[in-house]
C-alpha cells in the first residue's frame, strides 16, 4: 500500500537535482532514501527514476506519480481548512516563490507582516532566478514582467516602470544620451533574465496635445559591454561608472534619490515590467492562497 511518505519521497525527488539534495530536503540519509525508493518501485512494479553518479531524473512514470502525488498531498494538507474553527485561523504551509532581488527587498518584509497576522501558518519563501515557469512546488509565484502561456491566474499587484540610468561620473566622462540612437556610442549593462532578448531595447515617447496624443516608437540593438543575470549587480556596476543600465524603478529609485545614479532620457518610456502574482485557478486555490492574494493586493495596491 502506498503511504503518504511515499508521496513526499517522489515529490522531493521531482524538486531536487540529485538524490542527496532530496535526502537533505526530507532530513534523511541518501542510503535510506535510496532504499525507500527501491522499495516503492518494487511495490509499484515499475521504475520511477534513473540514477547516474551525478544526477537523478524521474522516468515518465515517476513524473506522473510526482504530479498526481503532489496534488493528493495538497488536498490532504487543505483538508483541515474545511473544518477550521469559527475564528478562521489559517494553518498548514504556504509556499511562495519570488525573484532574488524583489523577493529579498519587498516580499520578505511583507511576509513577515503576513506571518504576524496568521501565526499558525508556516511560510516558505524560495528566491529563484526564474520563479516562473519553474513553479511546480509553489502555491503562489511573484513574477516581474509579462506572463505568456500561463495556466495560472495572473494578478497585477503594482506597476513597475523601467528607468535608464548611469552614474554622474560616467555621464561627466562620456556625455548624456538624449535619443535612442545615442546609446550605440555608450557602454550598456544588460540583465539576462526570463529568456528575454536583453540587448533589444524598445522606446516609446508620447507627443501631441491632450486628446490627440501620438507615440514615437524606436528599437535599438545595444552593445552589451557587461552582462549579468543578477539585476542588483547590474545596478551596482552602473553606480560604479561602468555604463548605462535599464533597470526596474523599484531597484533604482533609491540610488537616484541619493545621487548615486542619474535617470536619463526620462521623456522616453520603456516596456514596463509589472509586479504580478500568479496563483492556481480557483478550483485549485486554498484559503491560504486566497488570504495571501488579498494581503498582497492591499499592501502593494497603493503603488498603482
Amino acid at each position: 500500500m502506498i503511504q503518504i511518505e511515499d508521496l513526499r519521497l517522489v515529490e522531493a525527488l521531482a524538486q531536487s537535482p540529485s538524490l542527496s539534495a532530496a535526502a537533505r530536503a526530507l532530513n534523511v540519509t541518501p542510503p535510506a532514501l535510496s532504499a525507500r525508493l527501491r522499495k516503492l518501485e518494487s511495490t509499484l512494479g515499475l521504475a520511477l527514476a534513473t540514477r547516474t553518479a551525478r544526477r537523478l531524473s524521474l522516468t515518465a512514470e515517476g513524473e506522473r506519480f510526482a504530479r498526481e502525488g503532489s496534488a493528493l498531498l495538497a488536498q490532504l494538507e487543505a483538508l483541515p481548512e474545511s473544518f477550521r474553527r469559527e475564528d478562521s485561523r489559517l494553518t498548514g504551509t504556504l509556499r511562495i516563490a519570488a525573484p532574488f532581488g524583489y523577493g529579498r527587498h519587498h516580499i520578505a518584509p511583507l511576509l513577515a507582516r503576513f506571518a504576524q497576522i496568521h501565526p499558525d501558518l508556516r511560510l516558505q519563501l524560495d528566491l529563484r532566478e526564474t520563479p516562473w515557469p519553474d513553479r511546480h512546488d509553489s502555491d503562489a509565484v511573484i513574477h516581474i514582467g509579462t506572463v505568456r502561456d500561463s495556466s495560472w491566474i495572473a494578478r497585477t499587484l503594482a506597476p513597475n516602470a523601467r528607468w535608464l540610468c548611469a552614474s554622474p561620473a560616467y555621464l561627466r566622462k562620456h556625455g548624456t544620451p538624449t535619443e535612442p540612437r545615442d546609446l550605440l556610442a555608450h557602454a550598456c549593462i544588460c540583465i539576462r533574465e526570463n529568456d528575454e532578448d536583453v540587448t533589444l531595447w524598445r522606446f516609446r515617447r508620447a507627443q501631441g496635445g491632450t486628446g490627440r496624443r501620438q507615440s514615437t516608437r524606436e528599437t535599438v540593438r545595444v552593445i552589451s559591454t557587461y552582462t549579468s543575470n543578477d539585476g542588483s549587480i547590474a545596478r551596482q556596476w552602473a553606480e560604479q561608472g561602468l555604463g548605462l543600465v535599464l533597470r526596474s524603478e523599484w531597484d533604482t529609485a533609491e540610488a537616484v534619490s541619493r545621487g548615486r545614479l542619474v535617470r536619463i532620457m526620462a521623456d522616453w518610456e520603456f516596456d514596463s515590467a509589472p509586479v504580478t502574482l500568479l496563483v492556481p485557478t480557483r478550483r485549485g486555490r486554498t484559503a491560504r492562497v486566497q488570504a495571501l492574494m488579498q494581503f498582497f493586493e492591499e499592501a502593494l495596491g497603493g503603488q498603482r
